[in-house]
């Protein structure tokens, strides 16, 4: 059964998959481009300046809409209906998302329950209202806008793409109405031979000619060009698809005579410079960056203290940057608040310490941006927005999780909206508008 929702403010309607499912040609033919308000804001003619922070949207609730149950929340222990487990024991976040200011019908029951046992509620990025709530939040801490995550992985089955399309609908309508900006980012990682063709190449080709993305004016551009991103090209890890469908990929986004003129930004390994350690040793990566527009190499997890990240700074930022301008390049660095991923890893039968790279109040965070701004860096890609998972997510999270046989993070008595504000800080930070203080700057006296 399929049924439509009509929605407010002048949106498009969307159309909700119901149970019975439905083909992936159908989900294809929904695809429409966004035709509500837009308010403007950030200037999105360029990524110069800017703080833009990844964003995952891959989370479903069971009752949501979305027919996938407790996706990015439960574990792979299957239920009655195939769907994942999500209860104490048996999860794969590490922080509770703060779902206080969302109202009734973005709120989704588990089977966990905080220390005074009420019932813990969770989000779903299938709900248009949160993530235009996610975007008000970006707007009122002044942080300018996302990359989408857009996983090739999930362009396979019907189900996982619709999601995917709501979420880029979801974050179209909170980009133009609160002026921010967004741009696709697709992840590579576990795509076997022969799908970067058949279904990232396709994807964007459905995406300009039904949803029309880069002609959406909260479009994130980069030198007159839309920026599309990739991720996952170079690293030594074991990855099925080769450099040269990768290579194809990026000369088909920059020279495409209908779905090319982008400026391409490419997510790689940290010693992606030096063909070492994370990244492939091959020459022809080196080939590759050369012709497209900006590097973005991935730091999450490299180094664990702000004494580390200023060595990092020095050691790989500063030299990275150099090549970038020879080679005519920009750089967009990474930059993280802390990283714990105790409770997936458990999910995955292996063992994790929880809050295994701690935030310490935003200090890991504040150290990491003021030294790559300090090396050259003119912006920043803050990882991530919504990732609780793995425990980077800056948006609201809870001080007061379930207890009980899964553990928690919480922000250590800090405000849920803490790390949403050192964000916004962090912009201030790279454009001189703050003095590049060696402390975090203290927030209302404290």
């Amino acid at each position: 059964m399929v049924f439509k929702l009509g929605l407010l403010f002048g949106f498009f309607p969307i159309v909700v998959q119901g149970q019975g499912g439905e083909t992936r040609q159908e989900v294809l033919d929904r695809m429409q481009p966004y035709t509500g308000e837009h308010h403007a804001g950030v200037d999105v003619t360029t990524l110069k300046g800017k703080v833009m922070c990844g964003y995952q949207g891959w989370f479903s609730a069971k009752g949501d809409g979305s027919g996938r149950g407790w996706v990015h929340y439960g574990t792979g222990h299957r239920g009655h209906n195939g769907h994942k487990v999500f209860e104490p024991g048996h999860c794969t976040i590490d922080l509770w998302p703060d779902v206080r200011e969302l109202a009734a019908d973005e709120k989704f029951a588990t089977r966990f329950h905080h220390p005074n046992g009420d019932t813990a509620y969770v989000f779903s990025s299938y709900k248009r209202n949160t993530v235009l709530r996610h975007f008000k939040w970006m707007k009122e801490y002044k942080i300018d806008g996302v990359f989408l995550q857009r996983f090739g992985s999930a362009l396979r089955q019907a189900k996982s793409l619709h999601h995917r399309n709501v979420v880029t609908a979801n974050v179209q309508a909170g980009a133009n109405l609160h002026g921010r900006s967004w741009a696709m980012m697709y992840d590579l990682s576990g795509l076997q031979p022969g799908e970067i063709d058949k279904l990232v190449i396709e994807d964007w080709k459905q995406l300009i000619d039904r949803m029309k993305i880069t002609g959406d004016k909260s479009y994130q551009r980069h030198k007159g060009k839309p920026v599309v991103a990739v991720w996952g090209v170079g690293f030594s890890d074991d990855r099925k698809y080769t450099l040269s469908e990768c290579e194809k990929l990026v000369n088909f986004l920059k020279t495409d005579k209908r779905y090319g003129g982008n400026a391409v930004m490419l997510g790689v390994p940290t010693h992606w410079r030096n063909l070492s350690r994370d990244s492939v040793q091959d020459e022809k990566l080196h080939r590759i960056l050369s012709q497209a527009d900006i590097v973005s190499p991935w730091t999450v997890g490299r180094y664990r203290t702000p004494q580390q990240a200023k060595l990092h700074a020095e050691s790989m930022v500063r030299p990275d940057i150099d090549w970038v301008k020879k080679n005519r390049l920009d750089y967009l660095p990474v930059v993280f608040p802390g990283f714990s991923w105790q409770n997936l890893q458990k999910a995955r039968g292996r063992g994790a310490k929880l809050d295994q790279i701690p935030r310490l109040g935003g200090q890991f965070l504040w150290s990491q941006a003021r030294s790559f701004k300090q090396a050259g860096a003119e912006m920043l890609y803050v990882a991530m927005f919504d990732e609780i998972d793995e425990g980077t997510a800056i948006f609201k999270c809870s001080n007061k999780p379930p207890q009980g046989e899964s553990r928690f993070l919480t922000y250590q008595g800090f405000p849920s909206d803490h790390y949403l504000w050192l964000t916004g800080k962090v912009g201030s930070l790279l454009r001189n508008e703050i003095p590049a203080t060696e402390q975090v700057p203290p927030r209302n006296g404290r």
